[in-house]
């Protein structure tokens, strides 16, 4: 605007710059293209022909690591924005996997039972664990084992008393939790 003034009213640069807000020096200024901007550009658009999926870090990291350039990174990364070189951010590859069946609601009692584990705090801190079994048919609790510890030994042998009070069931389910690595042998 303020060459615009100078230029076609005829104004000083003086008030044209006063009148705009604009320093004089910058008024006069000039951008200066260097050649390095050029060279700079070549070397980014063959780096990123040649390997492409670097990105800026490792472009810059090669000039200036492997070539022995002293280019600012800032200017690098100017001249790379420009050439709209810039690489999108590949979203995380989602695992397409099928939907599971539903889970069949069994049609009487001691079919299916559920088994899992919990956890809670006491107020002083402590930490206690539960150990879980449920009819699947009208979701009674069959088993509830609290203690700060359950071992494997326990829970065997809560199943087992289990068993010789209900008899078998047909099937059991349960999570691939921890817990069940020592049980399922």
């Amino acid at each position: 605007m303020a060459r615009h003034a100078v230029s076609v009213k005829g104004i000083s640069i003086r008030l044209a710059c006063s009148i705009f807000g604009l320093s004089e020096s910058g008024y006069r200024y000039c951008t200066k293209l260097r050649d390095e901007n050029v060279q700079i550009a070549n070397w980014l658009t063959d780096l990123t022909a040649r390997h492409r999926s670097w990105g800026f870090g490792l472009c810059y990291l090669f000039l200036r690591n492997v070539k022995g350039f002293h280019w600012n990174h800032k200017r690098i990364y100017r001249i790379y924005c420009e050439l709209k070189l810039n690489l999108r951010i590949k979203p995380k590859q989602r695992i397409l996997r099928p939907h599971p069946a539903p889970l069949v609601v069994p049609d009487k009692a001691n079919h299916t039972w559920s088994m899992d584990f919990m956890h809670d705090q006491l107020s002083d801190g402590r930490s206690f664990r539960t150990f879980n079994v449920i009819d699947d048919f009208n979701r009674e609790g069959l088993v509830l084992d609290v203690d700060f510890s359950l071992t494997s030994e326990r829970v065997i042998r809560s199943l087992e008393q289990l068993i010789e009070w209900r008899g078998k069931p047909a099937c059991i389910r349960c999570d691939n939790g921890p817990e069940y690595l020592c049980l399922f042998r």
